[in-house]
């Protein structure tokens, strides 16, 4: 998990949250508290002048209109001295000017030059002209600072019919009431900023009891993606944040016991699907695998990285005939074919859906199972019934037409009854041999047979077999003999093994032409003897050469049927040898002729020591 910048932490969130709502209420307070103050103090400092500059108004007055002679003080004597009795504290300077706007009096010693000058002001000359009271903050020009200008009229008395006898001019210092303000802002800031710092500090102290907790859900968070259930949130207190830490750590044992649950469950399906033997595909809802074992990997021949993420369609070879909403409404299995000319290999593909409660589809399985023996033995089934049906059918059906003949009157025939007695019972044997040949057959495949072993010395007892048929031979054909003269002692059944010699040298008799050659011999090969029995017949082309061993197999059905054959006798042979530990074989080349070989274990001698 990505580490959070400190100034993304939701601690420092908390802090410059509380900070700024503190800071923006304190401006508030001060912002309100400033300016009550200020009208509060000015308030205060207008209403004591005025209420001065009526007392100076009345004075001054007085002294305009008294009559003077020469024992009494001169009119700007007497203005002077009252002028500076009202001349203290915040009022800066105070002037009389006569209707003229002339300059009578002024309290300012240090400015006595502008008595009897024209007074410039026009807040005077306002004052006199509108006979009202007027007044202005202005800066003073030499100690730079604000002053209050009052104008006031001088009235010759009260009433209607009063005149304006001159005006009144103060000038007071409004500076100290900023100044006061000024001092008093200044303190306030001081104040706030003490209490900002009082602020953070606390707000630290308050925001860590809150991120502490979440800050333990956060690292218990990152602990349980990497696996790590054992650790646990403390919990702090009982208010929602505690609350909110049992929570957590109540779903942190409940994922705990899930991811164990679903741990067992993953490795037993795991195993499940690793030790089946048929092949298991899982797709998405789109039908993209997602999950394939090592048996379906095997049986359709890719690797994982070829088929994760691909089409199952594609994976199976079905694209062109069935998409994924055909596989998924598919309730029969379907057999997948990927013979080739070398070996027939055939899969059987059964669908399963996966399915929501709702019903919505979350993907598919599919299962593979290699059925190509399964569909060999039933192919090999169908034909076995048929060749049997086939070869039982001919001669019933010969025996059924001559018999039906006698029936009819041809047993009295003594030229015609012989011969038809006689095919009869030709075509009996030739049905009782082929039922033997199943029996034995049937015996082998069950394995219900035991072989009557005895050690024989291998070279007369393949001389004397060829002898019985050289003696017996009704064709005109050559035996050439390659038997070595040292004796090979062979641990056999006699009669077992003379049956599958005595059905290859038929064979080799019934397809060699007349002046032909059969050659018998054996070599040694390691602890086994390669027995070979050749012939000059016509051969087996190669792409039949390997299915000569099969049951009821004919190269040239006609042919062989002719000649009485049941096509069991190479079958039987290939069950024998393979009972006494050896293999069977053919080498052939179509019109020069076939040799037939076979390999038994042997003893060099009859005290049955082993080479």
């Amino acid at each position: 998990m990505q580490k959070v910048s400190f100034f993304r932490s939701i601690h420092v969130k908390l802090v410059l949250i509380y900070l700024l709502l503190i800071i923006i209420a304190l401006q508030i307070i001060g912002i309100y508290f400033s300016n009550k103050l200020e009208d509060s103090l000015k308030s205060n400092f207008e209403d004591s002048i005025l209420q001065r500059i009526d007392l100076i108004q009345y004075s001054i007055r007085e002294e305009l209109m008294k009559e003077r002679d020469e024992t009494t003080p001169t009119l700007e004597q007497s203005l002077v001295i009252a002028l500076r009795e009202f001349a203290t504290g915040d009022i800066n300077e105070i002037r009389v000017i006569d209707n003229r706007n002339r300059v009578l009096a002024t309290s300012d010693s240090e400015n006595q030059s502008i008595i009897g000058q024209r007074s410039n002001d026009d807040i005077v000359k306002k004052v006199i002209s509108s006979e009202t009271y007027q007044e202005e903050i202005a800066l003073d020009a030499e100690t730079n600072t604000r002053v209050w200008v009052i104008a006031t009229p001088i009235l010759s008395m009260v009433g209607p019919n009063s005149e304006v006898i001159g005006a009144i001019y103060i000038e007071s210092n409004i500076e100290k009431v900023y100044d006061q303000m000024d001092d008093i802002n200044r303190i306030f800031a001081v104040g706030t900023a003490i209490s900002l710092v009082i602020t953070v500090v606390l707000g630290i102290l308050i925001a860590r009891t809150i991120t502490r907790p979440i800050m333990d859900m956060r690292k218990q968070a990152q602990a349980m993606s990497r696996g790590n259930f054992s650790r646990k949130v403390r919990v702090y207190g009982n208010d929602e944040i505690g609350q909110l830490a049992i929570a957590f750590n109540h779903l942190t044992n409940r994922l705990q016991e899930a991811q164990s649950s679903t741990e067992a469950e993953r490795r037993k399906l795991a195993s499940v699907l690793a030790n089946m033997t048929d092949g298991v595909i899982a797709t998405d809802r789109k039908g993209k695998i997602i999950l394939i074992n090592d048996p379906a990997l095997s049986l359709l021949n890719v690797t994982r990285e070829e088929t994760l993420n691909r089409p199952i369609a594609s994976v199976l070879g079905i694209e062109e005939n069935y998409s994924f909403e055909d596989l998924i409404h598919m309730k029969e299995p379907l057999n997948l074919n990927f013979s080739t000319e070398e070996a027939p290999f055939i899969l059987r593909a059964n669908f399963s859906v996966i399915q929501k409660e709702t019903g919505f589809v979350n993907g598919l399985i599919t299962v593979l199972h290699d059925i190509t023996e399964q569909e060999k033995i039933e192919m090999e089934r169908r034909e076995f019934v048929a060749n049997v049906s086939h070869e039982l059918r001919t001669p019933l059906t010969t025996m059924r037409s001559y018999l039906e003949a006698l029936a009819d009157g041809a047993w009295r025939d003594e030229n015609i009854a012989p011969h038809f007695l006689n095919v009869a019972q030709t075509e009996t044997e030739r049905m009782i041999r082929l039922v033997n040949d199943l029996l034995n057959l049937s015996k082998m495949d069950s394995r219900d047979y035991k072989l009557n072993k005895e050690v024989v010395e291998f070279n007369s007892f393949f001389h004397r077999i060829i002898d019985r048929f050289e003696m017996s031979k009704s064709q005109n054909v050559k035996f050439i003999r390659y038997i070595p003269e040292t004796p090979y002692f062979v641990e056999i059944d006699t009669d077992k093994l003379t049956q599958v010699i005595d059905n290859i040298i038929s064979n080799a008799i019934k397809y060699s032409p007349d002046g032909g050659n059969i050659r018998f011999g054996f070599t040694v090969q390691g602890n086994m003897l390669k027995v070979m029995i050749s012939d000059d017949g016509m051969g087996i082309p190669k792409e039949n050469l390997g299915k000569i061993f099969d049951r009821f197999y004919r190269v040239d059905k006609a042919r062989s049927r002719a000649m009485g054959g049941t096509g069991l006798g190479l079958a039987i042979a290939k069950e024998m040898i393979k009972a006494h530990n050896g293999t069977i074989w053919a080498e052939s080349e179509e019109g020069v002729g076939t040799t037939i070989f076979f390999t038994l274990p042997y003893e060099i001698d009859g005290a049955g020591d082993w080479e």
